[in-house]
């Protein structure tokens, strides 16, 4: 058994470069960087990432601030660049509209969405911390099984989980948005390549010897440890469900998601722009408020456990 394990997870460049300050008598401090900081180019890069991601936002807001003809007249423009009083008009039509009840829509996005979020972190790390830290017999041939089903697009199964969600009589039940996904592979060999640097073998080892079983491991040395990452993986995995259309769009009939509410702004013939704009700022709207609520905690837990280990 190793006992020079010390959780390592800034990589070998990373520790190539503490071990040339240590020779020659200046080690490596907490959050020290070498004396460089970002400079301008770094700063103008990331505002055109910015720039470019939050345009489409914006762009729905503007065409949703307008009436069709002026959207009909800004041919290869936006009509308008700053949101008038046309847009809360909008809103209250995408709100109140007969053909749809969004208030339910929305209760339908958000549970689904926290129900999937929460299954998928629990058995993620779970699996994660079978993968990374327990011995058995077939485990290498499970975990690339497991990684392997991420080549296969998840419409070649679509049909097959028709029929079972028919055979099950979950069609047009939230049962079948919830339960295909309570757990992904992206999530196992998210949690599995974390937790493999993250926890220590030593602590594994110290809480079955005081008597801790498996699971009280698991609970209360592994979950703590893979924090950082399940933060991310909860952030990942509630934009996903939250964003999806092609599965509800299968199995939902009368009960309808976020996404759904979309489409259903289209008349059969003619259709409103500004109205159906509306409809996806207000999709993509509970999104702007998880990232603004959750994204500085994310970061501080993300980076804090890349400086512990």
């Amino acid at each position: 058994m190793s006992t020079g394990y010390i959780g390592n997870t800034a990589g070998k460049g990373a520790v190539r470069y503490a071990q040339k300050r240590a020779a020659r008598g200046r080690p490596v401090r907490q959050h020290d960087t070498g004396g460089r900081r970002p400079g301008p180019g770094s700063y103008l890069f990331l505002l055109v990432v910015f720039v470019v991601s939050v345009f489409p936002l914006y762009a729905a807001a503007m065409y949703g601030s307008s009436t069709s003809q002026e959207i009909a007249r800004a041919v290869g423009d936006l009509p308008t660049w700053f949101p008038t009083l046309v847009l809360l008009e909008n809103f209250r039509e995408v709100v109140t509209a007969s053909q749809f009840n969004f208030w339910m829509a929305f209760a339908n996005s958000v549970l689904v969405a926290v129900a999937v979020t929460a299954s998928t972190v629990f058995f993620s790390t779970l699996a994660g911390f079978s993968f990374a830290k327990l011995t058995f017999r077939g485990r290498q041939v499970l975990y690339v099984t497991v990684i392997a089903t991420m080549a296969i697009p998840a419409q070649v199964g679509t049909i097959p989980m028709f029929i079972m969600m028919n055979d099950f009589g979950w069609i047009d039940s939230l049962a079948a948005l919830t339960v295909p996904t309570l757990v992904t592979a992206f999530g196992v060999f998210w949690m599995t390549q974390y937790l493999q640097e993250a926890l220590p073998f030593e602590l594994v080892e110290a809480a079955r010897v005081d008597g801790a079983s498996m699971f009280r491991t698991f609970w209360s040395i592994a979950m703590p440890a893979a924090r950082p990452a399940a933060a991310t993986l909860a952030l990942f995995t509630f934009v996903g469900s939250w964003n999806s259309f092609f599965w509800p769009s299968v199995v939902m009939r009368s009960q309808l998601t976020m996404p759904l509410v979309v489409p259903q702004l289209k008349g059969a013939f003619t259709s409103d722009t500004g109205l159906v704009m509306s409809g996806v700022f207000l999709v993509a709207a509970p999104l702007l408020v998880v990232f603004v609520v959750a994204g500085k905690q994310l970061v501080s837990g993300v980076m804090a456990g890349a400086v512990k280990g």
